[in-house]
Order: C-alpha cells, then structure tokens, then sequence
C-alpha cells in the first residue's frame, strides 16, 4: 500500500501538521499592552506606527514610509497622488488579487490587463508595451507570490512613454531585484500586512517612495487633506482618514523582530524546492529570474501540466491534500472575467465610463493567464516553507507520489 495513493486507500506521505500562521507570542503582548496603556492608539498621537514607518522604509530603502489601513488603500492612496483620474488608463496583470485592479476603478480610471509570462506569473515589458495607448498612464506590476518582476526593463519603458510606475509588493516583503529590494525600484511601492502576509497585523499596509513629492501627497490624502503645518481643521484636498493604527503598528513593531529569520527560512526552503521538484515532468516551479537575488515566497508556485500527468490540476490538489500536503489553485479565472468587470459594476466610480462607453471586458484576451488560472496554477502557502528540511521532503516525496500514479487518469 505504500505507493498506493491516500485518495484511493494507502498511507498517506504524512499525517502531522505544518506551521500555523500567524505566528506570535509573549513579545506581541507586551508590545500591545504598552500601546495599550500609553492611552495614544491613534497614530497622530503614538509612536508605534511611526517607529514602524521608519524601519520598514529603511530595510526597503526608500526615503519614506506611510502606515495605511491595508494594501489596497496603499495601492488607491498611490494612484490618487500620482494624478490618476477619470480618462487615464492603468495597466496590470490579469492574474492577482482584485484590489490591484479595483483600485485604479476607484481611482476613477481604467484598468488594461497586459497577460503575463506563463513561468513566471509575471507581467513584462514587452506584454506592457502591446496594450499601451496614448490615455496609459501608470502601470502596476505585481512580484507574484514574491518573485520581482524585470523593474530595469519596466522602468525604461516607463521612461520612455512618461508613465508612472507602482510596485505592487504586497506578497514581496524583503523580495530584491539585482541586489536592491522591491518596493521603492518604482515611483511607488505598496504593501500588505493582511492575515495570510509574510509579515502581518491582522490588517494593514504601507505606501513606500523616494520621491519627497510624491511622499507630501500621500501623506495628505491618508491624512484627511490635511498638509503639513497647517491647521487640523484645514484641508487641501481630497483625502481621508487611511491612517494605520497604534494596536496594527504595535504587533508589527513585534512581527518585525521575527521577520528577517522567517524570511531566510523561505528562501532555503523555496530554493530547496525549486531544486527537487524540477526535474519531475509535468511539473514546473515558477521560473526564478537571475535577476532575482532573494524571492519573497509568499507563495511557493507552481505549474502542473495535465497533458503530461494524464490528470487534472483539481485531481492533483485533491490527491496531494490527502497525502498531507495543502495546496491551491491559485487565482481561478483572470481578473477581466470577474463578474465586476464584466458587468461593468463599478458603482460611483464612472469615470472609465464616461471616456470609454464602448468598454468591454469580455473581449480582452490573456491566453497564457487563462491557462495558468484555469488549468495550471499550484500554490503552497507560505507557511509551509517554515518547516523543516525533513517537512520539505515530504512536500517532495507526496508531489512524486502523485505525479507518477497514473490510476488517477482513470477516476
């Protein structure tokens, strides 16, 4: 029974659990009940959001740092300051979380979808460079799952074309690109702190940038309109109150202290995974560029082929999560055939609208995304990497297992 697979009857590859997440303890407490009983929980009046600022905006390398109240308010606050508005188009991948498109629409703008490179789940110049139009003025690329997309190649386009370039880092904590982190490569960089994020307050995020600029304008839009130096019942433009709180930066300032060691652990781990499993057919880890001088494994991905194994992904995802090893599918359909794009269900936000009324998602077009979400896309969270040599064996052992156990094809 031991190379039977466990959907069928046999004995599974592994039967204990890999970490949990979040991961905290005595140190998340005490940083909570000082904030707690400084009576300062908001960040105007605190330290903990500001202490956090400075220390994130620093491991990135940016000038500056802006707590908010989650990534896609990062990602809104960063459109907003670059100028983005009604009759401007935004181009993004396809294959990401909704935010990274919503926000341009609540932006009053116009997302474009670029498709991607099928071994990376990146988006690149070339991609960006077919759908860009005389209304494009940003782009958003996004480090899927951690892996830096080509920043050199996406900012010399940009260049070229005066277009404002946002990282989308929320899964690319710590993730580098030749050496230099991500985040602040582009005008702008935004950052998750959400539950499942390699570095985490529950919910929060962060606007990074080295353009003082841009910084003064951010800053004002999370903070009501207000500017600095003026009144606190004086306000210069459209804004609101996006400011992060004292409780999030205090579990963050916690959080902090264990993330470098965490972020270490994912990359052997990841690496480590990358080497055995390449060799399996039918079975591709995300391609890691050489540009890539550390991935930030939010996710491990990957990419299984059904052609070669004679399966399904989903037959695939239901036999490994027998053998002890959680998977995903990944994002299950691209972005454009959400049924808020379809249906052009975009509230008050109609500004797209009014200068495209022609606009019609159904007919864009992203082959390799529809492939890599509809057919191929594997993840393994990111805390599963926090495990041991022997947990990533088994991860290993129960992908072999599966891939070469062609009883599957026949149920």
């Amino acid at each position: 029974m031991a190379n039977q697979l466990a959907i069928h009857g046999g004995t599974p590859v592994r039967t204990a659990a890999f970490p949990s997440w979040p991961i905290f303890g005595q140190r998340e407490e005490e940083c909570l009940l000082a904030a707690l009983r400084s009576g300062a929980w908001g960040k105007v009046q605190g330290r903990e959001v500001q202490q956090f600022e400075r220390r994130f905006a620093d491991y990135h390398e940016a000038r500056h740092g802006l707590g908010v109240v989650n990534g896609t308010v990062a990602l809104r606050i960063a459109l907003m300051a670059s100028g983005i508005g009604a009759g401007d188009e935004v181009i993004v991948p396809p294959y990401t979380f909704v935010a990274t498109a919503s926000a341009v629409l609540e932006a009053n703008a116009t997302p474009v979808f670029a498709d991607l490179d099928l071994t990376t789940s990146n988006i690149g110049p070339a991609a960006i460079e077919a759908v860009i139009t005389p209304r494009t003025k940003a782009i958003i690329p996004v480090h899927l799952g951690g892996l830096p997309c080509d920043m050199d190649g996406i900012m010399a386009l940009a260049a070229r074309h005066n277009l404002t370039v946002i990282e989308d880092a929320c899964h690319a904590h710590g993730a580098e690109y030749k050496g230099r982190r991500v985040g602040a490569i582009g005008h702008l960089g935004c950052f998750s702190f959400q539950s499942s994020k390699n570095l985490n307050c529950g919910e929060g995020g962060i606007i990074v940038t080295n353009d003082d600029e841009l910084a003064t304008r951010c800053w004002s839009i999370h903070n009501c309109g207000r500017v600095t130096g003026g009144k606190w019942y004086e306000h210069h433009r459209l804004g609101g109150n996006y400011r992060l709180g004292e409780f999030q930066g205090a579990v963050l300032n916690a959080q902090w202290e264990r993330f470098e060691e965490q972020a270490e652990t994912r990359e052997r781990n990841g690496k480590y995974l990358d080497e055995q499993l390449s060799g399996i057919p039918g079975v591709y880890p995300q391609v890691r560029t050489a540009d890539c001088t550390r991935h930030g494994y939010h996710l491990f991905s990957l990419r299984v082929d059904p052609g070669v194994l004679g399966f399904s992904r989903e037959k695939f995802i239901e036999a490994l999560a027998a053998e002890g090893i959680p998977a995903l599918a990944g994002y299950p359909i691209p972005l454009y055939r959400e049924p808020v794009f379809l249906n052009r269900a975009f509230g008050p936000y109609t500004g797209c609208l009014a200068a495209r009324p022609d606009l019609d998602y159904s007919r864009t077009q992203c082959p390799q995304c529809e492939i890599l979400s509809t057919q191929q896309g594997v993840w393994l969270e990111q805390r599963l990497l926090l495990a041991g040599r022997e947990d990533m064996d088994d991860i290993v052992r129960a992908i072999r297992k599966v891939c070469q156990c062609r009883e599957l094809a026949a149920r």
